[in-house]
């Protein structure tokens, strides 16, 4: 584990949050609050570095969470605040799983094999953002993408306006495009002290398979270093993905724990 590497990102991942306009304190912990988005990685805590919770604090934490209608969750690296898990697993939280984080450095990124027709570009137009984040949706698990005929209704209004963020505000939001469709989408949030964190990367599911995720992932954290990104982190989603970013250069940096609170009072 690169613990220096790790202590930033956690570092940056709390200085993003407390720059959000709707967090908001409960003990030892900050919360990222996202009142138009239910998803719930756009809604957790993260603790104070080597906060020691009670049982006090995790229980004002948990009404805090249900006050405003999320899912008392957290996502941080242990080792930040070693003190933490073991008082959330006390209290009856359960572990969604233990991710790699990983990171990757302008002197390390290498440019994955082209893919012939695929056009990547930062969304511009409305209909452009409305495509970026409908692939988003449909490629976490919901539907409304624009190659899904069983409609919720598209994209929620949450997913559009964290891409228009990236966009407007230093960070980087990329829509690919093939055989004149929607292919994939992601973007790099806005950056903090040089670190900025690739999030949010889809790929259409007529064309998964194809390179279509190594050559966004390429292109948007070549794009952010271009904007003074020192440092791209990301979480990748499982074992495959974490071999498609290891292919263009990015390299594990430490762990992270998502761990959340299902059951009790609502």
């Amino acid at each position: 584990m690169d613990t220096a590497s790790a202590t930033a990102i956690q570092n940056y991942a709390r200085t993003l949050t407390l720059r959000s306009p709707d967090h908001y304190r409960a003990g030892p912990f900050t919360v990222r609050h996202n009142p138009g988005w239910e998803l719930k990685f756009a809604n957790y805590a993260i603790p104070d570095q080597d906060a020691e919770p009670t049982a006090r604090d995790i229980a004002d934490l948990v009404a805090a969470f249900r006050a405003h209608d999320r899912l008392p969750r957290l996502e941080f690296l242990p080792t930040w605040a070693p003190a933490v898990e073991p008082a959330l697993l006390a209290a009856g939280f359960t572990v969604e799983s233990r991710a790699p984080v990983m990171a990757c450095t302008a002197d390390r990124l290498l440019t994955p094999k082209p893919v012939d027709g695929l056009r990547i570009a930062e969304p511009v137009t409305e209909a452009e953002f409305t495509d970026a984040a409908a692939v988003q949706h449909t490629g976490f698990g919901s539907d409304g993408g624009p190659d899904d005929d069983s409609s919720d209704g598209g994209p929620d209004d949450g997913e559009i306006a964290w891409l228009r963020t990236a966009a407007a505000g230093g960070g980087v939001a990329a829509l690919a495009t093939l055989e004149g469709r929607p292919a994939g989408a992601g973007g790099c949030s806005v950056p903090a002290d040089g670190i900025g964190e690739l999030a949010g990367l889809a790929v259409a599911a007529p064309f998964r398979r194809r390179g279509v995720g190594a050559a966004l992932s390429s292109w948007l954290t070549h794009t952010a270093f271009e904007r003074g990104y020192r440092t791209v982190w990301l979480e990748p989603g499982g074992p495959d993905v974490e071999r498609i970013y290891a292919s263009i250069g990015y390299r594990r940096a430490g762990e992270k724990l998502n761990i959340s609170l299902t059951a009790g009072p609502g």
